[in-house]
């Protein structure tokens, strides 16, 4: 192979620079200007820097999108933990035969999140009352 193609498929292949893991996490997709602007998937694969997976509508390049996912304990070997990201569609993979189109978005920013809401919010509200019947008392 000539040394010019033999940079081009090294370059090709050297773009993913950090270890992918394949990990189908369950993952909800917010789409700014897409109405409904939510949608639920799961992750194929999740790398330190990006993500991939499947959505039933093409996306372009550069769309800014908001991804969160939850790693199960069996992953973290501790609690469940919620992460939020802002990130941008690098790659848009053709459709499949089950029109799902692949979308490979790089991570710019995220946050870890509380891994149950719900209960903070319940967890909160009772602490609440309890200073409330202290101070009636």
């Amino acid at each position: 192979m000539p040394a010019k193609e033999r940079t081009m498929v090294e370059e090709k292949q050297d773009r993913r620079g950090l270890r992918r893991f394949d990990m189908r996490l369950p993952a909800a997709i917010r789409i700014a200007g897409e109405v409904p602007n939510e949608f639920l998937t799961e992750t194929q694969n999740v790398s330190a820097r990006g993500v991939f997976f499947y959505i039933d509508r093409p996306l372009a390049d550069n769309s800014p999108i908001e991804v969160t996912l939850t790693f199960p304990p069996h992953i973290t070997l501790t609690d469940a933990l919620r992460v939020r990201f802002l990130g941008r569609v690098v790659r848009v993979e053709p459709p499949l035969p089950s029109a799902r189109v692949g979308i490979a978005a790089v991570i710019e920013e995220y946050e870890f999140l509380r891994a149950n809401p719900a209960a903070d919010y319940l967890a909160r509200g009772r602490a609440r009352n309890q200073r409330d019947d202290l101070t009636d008392a």
